[in-house]
């Protein structure tokens, strides 16, 4: 990327066999300095629509990466070219502090692991964990303290646990006339959780306070990886889960929750942007019978897929660990076990992803 200046005054940016002509208003709500933008909150000051849409610039050069530019209305400044063209670049942009994900298979040998330490909010081993956790998705935390309730302590050191109907945190146990099939001792298929809510929680962590049994391990799957593999496989199935929206629905005694979303989403540029999967809950829409007959057939390789070898992943939570899993990348699940040979006991909670994203950012620029 490259920035000059024409008749010092018009400032175009070459990006992408591309040229991008700088906006005399863009730049200038940009503006930084007292006056401008509050030392404390790093916010503005001013409204910046009132900046004269008619604004010019006057003069402009560029000197040791700065950008000196004059405006018409009397404001001279300088602007960073690095932090310019990170904000013009788009992919830059999404990119700034985020490391790039790694797709992976049941091939995975060696599970991405940190080891817990008291009071690491703010240390070397918090940014290691989220680098992790960034990377492949998931991440498992050794020898957390296996208190009652502690993993309320430890997610709240990122951010502020998002409460459920379900409560700040969850007890995933073996329990009498449950309201989910979580808290029964059977096989959980692979699947995200809430997928009825608005919006669906994005992190989920479980910390293993018990686990004497034989049984229950823990499964996890890499949905991007899946639905990339479909997508080079087959075009149509892949079209067919990225464009119908389900139906999702959960019910109790006390509350209805419903939302919509397809079993892929894409975003905007046609990017994976979340998976969801939970068949004890999902309904698909009445549509013609062509698209019913291609989406059924799409779902059915989507959830051969999930249960495979060939992607799931199974190992065994130890009484101190904690994971942490992407819930809009990944699936979870869990093999059976029997609860007469003692206990398995995990305590599990919800994060949004601005908590992780904003502490990601922090360390980076604390550490850099």
């Amino acid at each position: 990327m490259e920035i000059s200046i024409e008749n010092n005054q018009d400032i175009q940016v070459s990006l992408h066999d591309q040229k991008i002509n700088l906006h005399p208003v863009w730049l200038r709500e940009r503006i930084k300095g007292e006056g401008f933008v509050d030392t404390d909150s790093h916010q503005r000051l001013y409204e910046p629509s009132s900046i004269r849409l008619d604004l010019k610039i006057r003069l402009a050069s560029i000197e040791d990466r700065i950008l000196n530019v004059d405006f018409d209305d009397g404001i001279s400044t300088q602007y960073n070219l690095d932090e310019l063209i990170l904000e013009i670049d788009k992919e830059n942009f999404k990119e700034e502090h985020f490391p790039k994900i790694e797709l992976w298979s049941s091939q995975l040998r060696d599970l991405p692991e940190i080891s817990f330490e008291e009071n690491m909010s703010e240390s070397q081993a918090m940014l290691e964990l989220l680098n992790k956790f960034y990377i492949y998705g998931f991440v498992v935390i050794k020898n957390v303290p296996t208190r009652d309730q502690y993993l309320l302590e430890f997610v709240n050191s990122i951010g502020p646990v998002r409460s459920t109907n379900f409560g700040m945190y969850f007890d995933v146990m073996s329990k009498p006339n449950p309201n989910d099939l979580a808290y029964k001792p059977i096989a959980l298929p692979p699947h995200t959780d809430n997928p009825y809510r608005k919006p669906v929680p994005g992190i989920q962590f479980l910390h293993c306070l018990e686990n004497e049994v034989s049984g229950g391990f823990s499964t996890l799957v890499d949905g991007f990886a899946v639905a990339n593999y479909i997508k080079s496989k087959d075009v149509d199935a892949f079209n067919s889960l990225t464009s119908t929206k389900i139906r999702f629905r959960f019910q109790d005694n006390s509350i209805v929750l419903e939302n919509q979303g397809e079993l892929i989403e894409l975003d905007e540029d046609l990017n994976l942007k979340q998976v969801r999967y939970s068949t004890r809950v999902e309904y698909v829409p009445p549509m013609p019978q062509d698209k019913l007959n291609s989406f059924y057939r799409a779902r059915k390789i989507l959830s051969d897929l999930y249960s495979s070898s060939q992607f799931e992943l199974k190992f065994k939570l130890q009484k101190g660990d904690v994971m942490m899993f992407d819930n809009h990348r990944l699936l979870h699940g869990r093999t059976s076990y029997d609860p007469n040979e003692g206990m398995r006991h995990l305590q599990g909670c919800y994060l949004d992803f601005d908590s992780t994203d904003g502490k990601l950012r922090h360390l980076k620029r604390k550490f850099g």
